[in-house]
């Protein structure tokens, strides 16, 4: 008789299970030293060199691109590559994190002689202390003994995960030591729906405001509103933003509206953003107040108009 065919949404929850159990375990007891190893890092003149290979390979490429997004100086160094040339790249100045779960992988030889040589600042992760990696660097990052995830213990599953994981705390521990903010993450993130999303009020208006004095009649204020296009127009009184005159503000006002001035018809008070806002939040604010377009007022003055339209170009919506 066959036997029966595995439920692959039993075998998912078991993996899952498996490597959050592992995660778990490792919060509740992190790898002692990892606080030494944050000063090591924080305190670098150079960067911090990351290698491994294999599916250890794959994790350091992500560290390493996590490092260097989030303001750590940061790249991966194939181990291969530097027993041909490439420990070039590496530096007095520099420290180094070297991945094995074993700890015994042969292809990381070369770069760890090569520490101990010149005195580079070394970090083994591995979950194996015992290890000729993990009893040779300066500072080892001990993984907890948990089963691999694919039940025949020889798949890198469960190790890979917490050693991402553990990556990730680095990043983040570092990243809030700098006090790095989303200022910071966007001068690293220029592309893309990220890159949008982190871009200014000032990058995305348009400089040239539709604007009208208070006591601008209001037949000369609609030709102004016309031959801007965004369906707004500043009210100003000396040279500083006293309201604005949107299409609403025309249909609240349609009795008597030529015989008004722009002062008479305009919304006083009106919401504005800054120049330096991130467009995503002039996005949510156009959202809140249901209206598509809002001058942008720097030191008192209409600066620009932005309209939901150049955020949806952009991206931002």
């Amino acid at each position: 008789m066959l036997n029966a065919m595995p439920d692959p949404s039993e075998t998912a929850r078991e993996v899952l299970r498996t490597e959050a159990g592992a995660l778990l375990a490792m919060a509740d007891a992190l790898p002692e030293g990892f606080a030494a190893v944050i000063d090591l890092l924080q305190t670098l003149d150079g960067r911090t060199i990351v290698s491994g290979i294999g599916k250890s390979g794959h994790i350091a490429r992500k560290i390493a691109a996590t490092l260097a997004s989030t303001g750590t100086p940061a790249l991966f160094v194939h181990p291969a590559e530097a027993s041909h040339g490439d420990l070039g790249m590496i530096t007095r100045h520099d420290a180094v994190i070297l991945i094995s779960n074993s700890g015994e992988t042969a292809e990381l030889r070369d770069i760890l002689a090569h520490t101990r040589r010149f005195n580079v600042p070394t970090v083994a992760i591995s979950s194996n202390p015992a290890s000729t990696l993990a009893t040779t660097a300066d500072h080892a990052l001990v993984l907890p003994r948990w089963p691999e995830a694919c039940g025949i213990g020889m798949v890198p599953t469960t190790s890979t995960t917490l050693t991402l994981a553990l990556g990730d705390a680095i990043a983040v521990a570092l990243l809030r030591r700098r006090n790095f903010r989303a200022e910071d993450f966007s001068v690293f993130h220029p592309g893309g729906k990220l890159g949008a999303q982190m871009a200014r009020v000032r990058a995305l208006m348009h400089a040239a405001v539709p604007e009208v004095c208070t006591d601008t009649p209001m037949s000369e204020a609609l030709i102004a509103m016309t031959a801007g296009g965004f369906g707004i127009a500043a009210v100003t009184q000396g040279g500083r933003l006293a309201g604005v005159v949107t299409d609403g503000d025309l249909r609240r006002n349609m009795a008597g509206l030529l015989d008004r001035t722009a002062g008479e018809v305009a919304t006083r008070d009106p919401v504005t953003v800054p120049p330096d806002m991130l467009a995503a939040k002039a996005l949510a604010v156009m959202n809140e107040r249901k209206v598509s377009a809002l001058i942008v007022v720097e030191d008192g003055r209409p600066a620009g108009v932005l309209h939901v339209h150049d955020l949806l170009r952009a991206g931002v919506a």
